[in-house]
């Protein structure tokens, strides 16, 4: 069983921006986000799509973020 949630993807991407992540650049729906220590993250979503427990426990591990950080 996931630890995770299905959110929506503008509260998906505020969560990463308050753990660290910055907007590198944005064309139309996609960002590719960027931290220190971590490889560059490319963000697609509208920001009103859903996005599953399951992908979201697969962003978690490129990103590092934990089901308490949303």
């Amino acid at each position: 069983m996931s630890h995770w949630r299905s959110a929506k993807a503008k509260q998906l991407l505020a969560s990463l921006l308050r753990v660290g992540w910055e907007v590198a650049w944005q064309k139309g729906s996609h960002r590719r986000l960027k931290r220190a220590g971590w490889p560059n993250y490319t963000f697609a979503f509208h920001d009103n799509e859903d996005v599953g427990s399951g992908l979201l426990a697969q962003i978690a591990k490129t990103t590092g973020l934990h089901p308490k950080d949303l």
